[in-house]
């Protein structure tokens, strides 16, 4: 399957747009500002309808895949391909429908009720006995120097561009043992940023990722420690809090997890 560095759709058209707006102090007056794209995206598998999610445009094929890995969907089948629609033509749909195609390898797929936000994903919508059910608890995971965890939300910065140009998007990266970024996307949604991330690796051969730590810019949810169990990572970096519901799901993974990472001072919650 040829998945290059390119791979996943609409990688830069349509993620910001101009709008009008009145800013008070600072002179003030009318001005065009930059904002993110949120636009909904149908993820369907083998042709079934699986979930509807509010994302940001670009890299649609990794999120899409990685959605269905993160997820539980695949139940081990490989992925064969993933193309726009499936349901008529991609410009019909303006981009916003993509299947994962297993070739009937994944079992026929229970869909999402409702549509996954930008906020929250998918919270409540599984228990931490649900993923002990299909996941084994982590015990190869590289262990990350504190100083060198501690040091990662610095070294990812410069590499959000549409969190520079817009302020209104999260960021997920996978990194290494030498803390150098192997993969960073940006979403609307943090779930969202995750899911591509995992997606690329998923889509390059790179799972499980457990020589690898996960960065997400903002708080570190249940469903971030969810997709981050599925996919192999040992170690989460949070720029911000975990959730209570996060950190019990972390120690029942043997995820170590650590939040409030920034100006070099990290809180660790697990093990």
């Amino acid at each position: 399957m040829p998945l290059g560095p390119g791979y996943g759709g609409r990688v830069a058209r349509g993620r910001t747009a101009k709008v009008l707006t009145t800013r008070f102090g600072n002179g003030g007056g009318r001005v065009l500002d930059e904002v993110i794209v949120e636009e909904p995206l149908s993820i369907r598998l083998d042709d079934h309808l699986v979930s509807t999610t509010m994302r940001t445009p670009g890299h649609d094929f990794e999120l899409a895949a990685g959605f269905c890995f993160t997820e539980g969907l695949l139940a081990g089948a490989p992925v064969t391909t993933c193309r726009y629609c499936g349901t008529g033509s991609a410009v019909d749909t303006e981009f916003n429908v993509v299947s994962v195609e297993t070739g009937g390898r994944a079992p026929v797929p229970t869909p999402r009720l409702g549509t996954t936000t930008s906020s929250c994903g998918l919270c409540g919508s599984a228990s931490i006995d649900d993923l002990a059910e299909r996941l084994e608890p982590l015990t190869d995971g590289h262990q990350f120097d504190l100083a060198l965890l501690a040091s990662i939300p610095d070294r990812m910065r410069d590499a959000q561009p549409l969190f520079a140009s817009t302020g209104s998007v999260h960021a997920a990266a996978a990194f290494d043992e030498s803390g150098a970024t192997l993969v960073l996307r940006e979403d609307v949604g943090r779930h969202n940023a995750v899911d591509k991330v995992v997606g690329r690796l998923l889509l390059d051969g790179g799972l499980p990722a457990s020589a690898l730590g996960l960065y997400v810019s903002g708080r570190a949810s249940f469903e971030i420690v969810q997709k981050a169990w599925a996919a192999g990572f040992g170690t989460i970096v949070a720029v911000s809090a975990p959730t209570s519901l996060a950190v019990d799901t972390a120690r029942r993974a043997g995820i170590v997890l650590t939040g409030f990472v920034r100006d070099g001072r990290l809180n660790r919650y697990t093990p």
